[in-house]
Parts: C-alpha cells; structure tokens; sequence
C-alpha cells in the first residue's frame, strides 16, 4: 500500500482524457478515501486535467504520460478495448488493485473473446477478474485485486431483468427482447462522424441490430439467452433499457413487486420507479444524470403475458466510472457509497 500524504489510498488513472476517465478524475477528487495521484493521456501530456475537463479546472494535477506509471494503491484503466489487455502486466505491476473500464476482462475463457471480439492477448488473468457490478454479487469483489466493470447497456440491461430471473420468472428458455436507447457519450471523447453534433442531433438510429458484443456479458452473467437491439438517439448522457419478457408461467403484477423489491429494496443506488404519479412515471435518464444510481421498473401485460422491465442509468456514470469506484470501494473494504452519495440535478439541458 503507498498510502498519500493524509492517509488515503493513492489511484491513478489510465486513459483519463476520456469521458469515462474524466469522470473517474472528478470521483476520485471528491473522494474521501482516495487521492488522485496520477492520470495519464499521451495527447494532453503535462496539460492540467483543467484543460481537457472544464469541470475539474483548479484540481492541481497534469496529465503525465502512460509509459511511466505511479507505484499506487490503486489503478483505474479508462482505455480503449484491447489496451488493457495488451499493458496489464505493467498495470498490476503498479498497483494492488487493477480496475479496468474496457471489456478486456469482462468475460471468462479465451474462446468467449475469439467469438466475440478479436480474441485476446494475455488470457492468463481472465481467471483473476471480477465482474464489477455490486447488484450482481459483492461476495466475487471483496478482495478482489483485477475488476472488470462492465459494459454500459449491459449494465442497463441486466438492472432491467435480474429481479425477473432471481425470482425464477424468467428463465434461459424463455423469450427475452432488449430495446437500448443511448446518448452520444457511448461512442467515447472520440466518436467520429455518427456522434457529432449535426449527425447525432434528432435521430433515432439503429446501430446496432443484432450482434452487439455485450450480450455476451447478459448471457453468462444472467444465464439467460436474448435478443438485443441498441438505438443511438439525441442525447448527450443516459442509456434506457426496455425489456420485453415472455415467461413460460403466468404472473401477476404482485409477484413483480415481490421480485423488485427483493431484489433492490437494500441496494443503494437502485431505485424502483413502476408507473407511480407525475411526470416521470418510469425509468428516466434524464432524472440520473451525473449520478451512479439506477432506476428500475416494470409493467405487466395480462392481455398476453409479456413483462415490460425498464432501467434507466447515466452510461458514464453507473455504466462506467461510478460503477468503477463502486465496486473498488467494495474491492477494499471501504464505505461501499463513499464518493458516489449525489443526486443529480433538475432540471437538466438538452441535450
């Protein structure tokens, strides 16, 4: 451990120029457990974090360069897919604990990366890592010194569904359809052309209709089998989930209730959102922008059995680095809400 100056644990930041790093920068500042020792960038090299990030102008802290990494306590890996897999050696070398955003080490066998990726170049920590949303199973974090945090509209998805397969409503043979809608941060600080302004701005456009790699992390993590259709839509912040479910068994609108409520009841940064009063009637990125809450609900279709799931969540936030300090938070048995207690603000601009 190479604690800081007041006693806290030291983090660096791997890749912090992006959306997601930049949010890891502005969580860990925060922090009461952690200080920000290092966040490198190769293009922003000895540019203060400032100057990439208006949001964190007057943080004392410059960008430094990836090929010479702090000795800390913990690392946060905010790159591209396939970066981490190809430098995690050196980056478990610098750190006790090694937490990374891509999907290098989301999944678990070299096999699952050839079918699903471009296969995978240092299979032999898959075994090591965790899978780093706490929803899903704390007792796989504590301790745990390679998190994988998983990806955005998994995330959203499996907040969506997984009260419906730990109730045993669902099951791997029961038809299950995914809709995501998306904002334009997923595409990263460098989108291209399909996440500019002028492209983005007003569409509703499938981009990925069949296929999409983190079915793979829904289909081992749930064990459930799905369709899955994600739309990129006019926003800059949010992924929103609708599932479409068909159990085999009938149940009622009180079995949901039961199931969500068992599932969430003691969760932090899950809130139940199905059909209440006002405006915001169901899930809502816009009402979690900025934060590392989640909300979930559903609604039921007697007419002809199917279950409608939603979950709305903030994809840099829940999705990536506030998932990311969560789960180190539990990883290191510190306070599991430290750093991550804000409610978001309303209203919020557009887009």
């Amino acid at each position: 451990m190479s604690a800081g100056s007041d006693g806290t644990l030291t983090a660096s930041v791997v890749g912090a120029s992006g959306f997601a790093g930049g949010e890891l920068c502005r969580l860990l500042t925060g922090h009461p457990d952690f200080e920000l020792a290092q966040a490198t960038s190769r293009e922003y090299e000895n540019k203060t974090l400032g100057y990439v990030h208006p949001n964190l102008r007057g943080v004392d802290v410059r960008f430094s360069s990836p090929e010479e990494l702090d000795a800390v306590d913990v690392l946060f890996a905010s790159t591209p897919h396939g970066v981490s897999m190809e430098h995690i050696d050196a980056f478990r070398e610098a750190a006790g604990t090694v937490v990374d955003l891509s999907a290098d080490f989301r999944l678990d066998e070299a096999a699952d990366y050839d079918e699903w990726y471009d296969g995978h170049a240092a299979p032999e920590h898959l075994a090591d890592a965790a899978y780093a949303l706490p929803e899903l199973g704390r007792e796989k974090l504590e301790g745990a010194d390679l998190i994988a945090s998983g990806g955005c509209n998994a995330t959203a998805t499996m907040l969506a569904l997984k009260p419906l397969v730990d109730a045993g409503v669902i099951g791997p043979d029961d038809r299950v359809v995914a809709d995501l809608k998306v904002g334009s941060s997923e595409g990263g600080a460098g989108g291209g052309a399909a996440s500019s302004h002028p492209e983005r701005s007003g569409v509703v456009r499938p981009y990925a209709p069949t296929g999409h790699r983190h079915e793979a992390e829904i289909e081992r993590e749930l064990g459930l089998s799905l369709s899955f259709t994600v739309h990129a839509v006019d926003m800059t912040r949010g992924a929103a989930a609708t599932c479409h479910a068909f159990p085999s068994e009938s149940v009622t609108t009180s079995d949901l209730w039961g199931a969500y409520r068992e599932a969430y009841d003691d969760e932090p940064f899950v809130r139940l959102v199905a059909g209440g009063g006002g405006v915001y009637r169901y899930p809502e990125p816009k009402a979690v922008a900025g934060t590392n809450h989640a909300e979930v609900g559903f609604e039921l279709d007697p007419e002809n059995g199917r279950v409608v799931a939603f979950s709305a969540i903030d994809n840099v936030m829940k999705g990536a680095a506030g998932q990311a300090v969560h789960a180190a938070n539990v990883a290191l048995g510190l306070e599991e809400t430290a750093g991550l207690e804000f409610q978001g603000l309303h209203p919020v601009g557009s887009p």
